[in-house]
């Protein structure tokens, strides 16, 4: 387990998403020569995710691979994702729930993977419900294998989200006989390659093979709802500039 972790969200914030960011080229050297993930020892995988998509982007391949070897994949996503845009209607914002719920299930089915489950806890307010959701991560860990791996969004990451699901889970495996690993997905964007408070120095890559890294391809194109605007002045989630960085940098995990 890494070390705790200070939150980044006020370094998130100077970066907006319009901005281009850290630029792909200077993760990627530093990122060929981190130690490979040893994905042969999982006994078995407990992926967290505060929204849907961010299990696909952040830990998709990994999951893939381990889930062929025949090891029992859970992924669990805390919220429904419908505070995407802070305009939307009550009736806008149950639809947008359903279509990620959806578009979870969907990109499940085309990396192979069991379906979700789904918390439902309130998209942007996940800090309240720490406690809660450590409660519920040490309850699935605790019924699974000593050495389960729990793959949760580094504490760090920068959005609030992401760091609560982070710190939760980083209580539920303290509390079980479990192992933490955190992929982080902002972090990309706004981090700069030797920036004091994060934990370089417990970096492991991904290291799939061909097929597992286009099937993460597809189903990351599942999620339209995160790549499309929402409608007028409601930019994309997730704009294109900032996934082909994540699809280049690869996945990355704090240990």
């Amino acid at each position: 387990m890494t070390p705790d972790t200070a939150s980044n969200s006020s370094r998130f914030a100077r970066v907006p998403l319009s901005e281009r960011g850290t630029a792909t080229e200077e993760w990627l050297p530093w990122q060929r020569g981190l130690p490979r993930l040893p994905l042969e020892l999982c006994p078995g995988l407990v992926v967290v995710a505060p929204h849907p998509d961010d299990e696909t982007l952040g830990f998709g391949a990994a999951a893939l691979s381990i889930a062929a070897r025949g090891v029992t994949v859970q992924t669990i996503i805390a919220s429904d994702g419908g505070a995407a845009w802070p305009d939307l209607s009550v009736t806008e914002r149950a639809k947008l729930e359903r279509c990620r719920r959806n578009e979870s299930r969907r990109a499940a089915a085309v990396l192979g993977l069991p379906q979700p489950t789904f918390l439902g806890l309130p998209d942007g307010g996940l800090a309240d419900q720490e406690s809660r959701l450590a409660d519920i991560l040490s309850t699935h860990l605790s019924a699974r294998g000593a050495g389960t791996w729990c793959a949760a969004t580094w504490r760090g990451d920068g959005h609030p989200d992401h760091e609560a699901v982070g710190r939760a889970a980083a209580v539920a495996v303290s509390r079980t006989d479990s192992v933490l690993v955190e992929y982080p997905v902002w972090m990309w964007h706004w981090a700069r390659l030797g920036q004091a408070g994060i934990p370089w120095q417990h970096a492991a890559r991904v290291v799939p093979d061909p097929d597992a890294a286009q099937r993460k391809r597809l189903a990351t194109e599942v999620f339209q709802s995160q790549l499309v605007p929402g409608g007028a002045n409601r930019d994309p989630v997730l704009p294109r500039h900032v996934l082909a960085r994540l699809q280049s940098v690869g996945e990355v995990v704090f240990r």
